[in-house]
Formats: C-alpha cells, sequence, structure tokens
C-alpha cells in the first residue's frame, strides 16, 4: 500500500477561456503541497494548457510591453508543479488525452505530461483515494 495518498483530477476546459482551468491548477498545487501525489487527465481543450507554444505578448490595447504585461503562461504554471512535485517528494503523473490532443493539433507540450487515452483515467480513478473532475460548463 503506498504511503502516500493520490488524488485524481479531471479537467477539460481550455487555458484563458475562463477560470476553471487556474483553479484546477490551483487545487493540484495545494494537493502536491500538502503531500499527495496527483494525476492529472487532461481531456478536451485542457491538452492545450501544457502546450509548449504559448508565448508571453504585449497588450497593444493597454499599450504595455511583454516586460509590462508579465502575461503567466499556463505551461509555466505546470513546469511549476512537476518542481513542486519533485521539492516535495510526490509524484505528478498528468496524462494528455491522446484522441484530443490529435484532434486539436497540441502534440507539443512542456516536458512532463504524458500521452494516453481515457482509459489512464479510469485507472487513475481505481487506484485514487478520491477524484475530482472539473468539467465544461
Amino acid at each position: 500500500m503506498a504511503d502516500k495518498k493520490t488524488l485524481t483530477f479531471a479537467i477539460m476546459d481550455a487555458p484563458y477561456e475562463n477560470a476553471r482551468s487556474t483553479t484546477a491548477l490551483r487545487l493540484i498545487d495545494a494537493a502536491l503541497r500538502r503531500g499527495y501525489n496527483v494525476n492529472v487527465f487532461a481531456y478536451e481543450g485542457a491538452v492545450y494548457i501544457p502546450f509548449a507554444k504559448q508565448q508571453p505578448h504585449a497588450n497593444a490595447v493597454h499599450g504595455r510591453t511583454v516586460e509590462e504585461e508579465d502575461h503567466p503562461n499556463p505551461k509555466d504554471w505546470v513546469a511549476a508543479l512537476y518542481a513542486e512535485a519533485a521539492r516535495r517528494g510526490v509524484t505528478l503523473d498528468w496524462v494528455q488525452c491522446g484522441l484530443c490532443v490529435d484532434e486539436r493539433g497540441a502534440g507539443d507540450w512542456i516536458e512532463g505530461p504524458r500521452r494516453g487515452s481515457p482509459a489512464d483515467f479510469v485507472k487513475f480513478v481505481n487506484e485514487s483515494d478520491n477524484t475530482l473532475v472539473i468539467p465544461t460548463k
């Protein structure tokens, strides 16, 4: 039996669309900081959360430069979650739904997440102490 509890999160919303993705990342961060192993199953638009080609940008509407805008990218937050997991001695297993990745052309993501299928989500649920699904509206 594992010495640490495991939580699974299923997320579906794309980054930048609403607060659900940000909330999910905050919950995952809180779980890691409290010593839980965490599984993430990214489904539908959520496969863009660790998308490697995200770039910081200026804001022409507000007249701010890239540096002034200081716009965080979700891929950087995901990388920070992996660093936090390593620092805490827990695991973060982030699975990207392969079907969703292919449909959206989102196959270029940062180091850490891996390709999988809904079968991985079923396995996560069966092996976790608890599961939270954050659906789209």
